[in-house]
């Protein structure tokens, strides 16, 4: 039996609205986001509008503080290497675990990165990089890694907003993620773990500060 689609609630649509907005750059950091203004930017009651920004804050790309409206927070060039501290060993893992296999879902999230046009928003591009590498973080099959890798996406994602600036061709993202998954693939593991940190240094490594 096919079930009805629901129709996409004004809450979720708003959310998705500031969401690509904040993850496209659009809102630079600092941007504050008064629950009034939204409202009659978007058309909305103030009640959705709060619902919608507390939605964001769960997912970290907005913060709120006690008397101030909610804002997008600030990543600096040291939040993005204290991130990659983190990040890497986790990365490494899965690496090992995975070393000589196809990641179906990885290879999903790949190609419709690929298949984005060259108009396409950014956070399109953001979005299908965070699933490509949740996909393999995934296939390693250990629950507790998941729960530590997920803990890094909002400020993955926030990061990933400043690499708008050194991934300007969407065809280098999309090159060095398909080495990335061959070299997986074609292991063996020290092959795989090495590919993985090279990948790492190489996207994350230099400051995108112009």
């Amino acid at each position: 039996m096919t079930l009805p689609i629901k129709p996409l609630s004004a809450v979720a649509a708003l959310a998705d609205a500031l969401r690509r907005r904040v993850l496209s750059g659009e809102m630079a950091p600092g941007t504050p986001l008064p629950e009034q203004e939204i409202a009659a930017a978007y058309g909305v009651a103030r009640p959705t509008v709060r619902e919608a920004l507390a939605r964001l804050v769960h997912e970290g790309l907005l913060r709120r503080e006690r008397n101030r409206s909610a804002y997008v927070p600030e990543v600096t060039s040291a939040d993005l290497d204290d991130l990659m501290y983190v990040r890497r060993p986790l990365e490494d893992l899965m690496a090992g675990a995975i070393a000589g296999r196809r990641v179906p879902e990885a290879e999903a999230a790949l190609a419709r990165m690929d298949a984005l046009g060259a108009d396409a928003p950014w956070s399109e591009s953001v979005a299908e990089h965070m699933a490509l590498h949740q996909a393999l973080i995934e296939a390693v099959g250990s629950p507790r890694l998941e729960r530590l890798y997920g803990s890094l996406a909002a400020e993955t994602r926030l990061g990933l907003v400043r690499l708008r600036r050194v991934y300007e061709d969407r065809d280098v993202l999309v090159g060095e993620h398909r080495e990335l998954l061959d070299a997986i693939a074609e292991g063996p593991a020290e092959a795989a773990r090495a590919a993985v940190a090279a990948h790492l240094s190489h996207s994350w490594g230099g400051d995108p500060h112009p």
